[in-house]
């Protein structure tokens, strides 16, 4: 990676990102063209359409999340019942979900789902969508940044067909420190070869600071990076999300710029195709986002990179 050759790299100008190939307009992230076929192929309607929610009140002023996912859920649940499409004795069994607030604004979710062994399921929290899959008997632990607090996650199961009736759930925590954390999130469907960089005061490409997915687990940086998803489904929605931690820098009488990057690598499945993209910038519990089409250069170009550096803003950090 670090000596890897960057095909092309935009500026934070309008006409050197057009030269890239790539514009950004304020529309409804999902699948790209060469997603659809793949998608089809799952039969799985929920990811080409939102699932019908009730009694669930997103208080973010954009969450990303359909209009149906929007409707109120009680505060004093911890988990309720969604219904989707899907058949048979499988309809009775109910997905069970538990929310738990972490240190670092994480969301601890216990999901249980007994009879849903090794099922595909898709997690929905404030406009970031995911596909995870449940354990053999059909239990799943995980930790997910929170974006907002309360935090509400909305578990969907697959349905089979469109007729089907598949049976989720929703879980919401409060999220005591998501005000100390700034979080940028990139999310995308299928293979797309994305990923976020960030180098925090300065940092280099393989320094210390230089936070992305293959970085040394040992080295010293201040923000941290995870990654959500299963890249091994069929036209799978994934997401790394970075978590820098402003009000601990700033006591620490530490200022400066952490510098944000998007990277595509150009491989053998999405060169000459269309990708796409969505960044969200969560920053004073406020959230910002931004949609990415991108036309990937043909398949000579295969093992290069593209470097966008004007997709999110740069994280400006001010010592106390």
């Amino acid at each position: 990676m670090l000596n890897k050759r960057i095909l092309l790299i935009s500026a934070a100008t309008a006409a050197c990102a057009l030269g890239i190939g790539f514009l950004m307009q304020p529309s409804t992230f999902g699948p790209s063209a060469s997603d659809h076929a793949a998608l089809d192929q799952l039969q799985d309607a929920t990811l080409a359409q939102p699932i019908e929610i009730e009694k669930i009140t997103l208080t973010s002023a954009d969450s990303g999340l359909s209009r149906q996912e929007q409707a109120a859920v009680t505060p004093s649940e911890t988990s309720a019942v969604v219904a989707a499409p899907r058949l048979g004795a499988v309809a009775a069994c109910v997905v069970e979900t538990r929310a738990t607030a972490l240190p670092g604004a994480l969301v601890g979710l216990q999901i249980s789902a007994p009879c849903r062994g090794g099922e595909r399921i898709t997690l929905h929290h404030h406009g970031m969508m995911v596909t995870e899959t449940l354990g053999p008997e059909g239990q799943l632990d995980l930790a997910i940044p929170a974006l907002s607090s309360p935090a509400i996650v909305i578990v969907e199961p697959t349905a089979l067909e469109v007729t089907d009736t598949a049976i989720g759930s929703v879980a919401q925590v409060t999220v005591p420190d998501l005000a100390e954390f700034d979080r940028v999130v990139l999310q995308w469907s299928g293979n797309s070869g994305f990923e976020i960089h960030a180098r925090e005061f300065g940092a280099q490409y393989g320094e210390n600071g230089h936070v992305w997915h293959g970085a040394d687990p040992a080295q010293q940086a201040q923000g941290a990076l995870v990654q959500l998803g299963d890249a091994n489904q069929l036209a799978p929605r994934l997401a790394e999300i970075y978590s820098f931690p402003r009000d601990r820098v700033a006591a620490l009488d530490q200022a400066g710029v952490v510098e944000i990057s998007v990277e595509a690598e150009i491989t053998q499945i999405n060169c000459g195709r269309e990708i796409s993209a969505q960044s969200l910038r969560v920053v004073a519990g406020r959230v910002q986002t931004r949609d990415l089409i991108l036309n990937m250069p043909d398949c000579t170009a295969s093992g290069d990179f593209l470097v966008l550096n004007n997709l999110v803003e740069n994280l400006k950090i001010a010592a106390k």
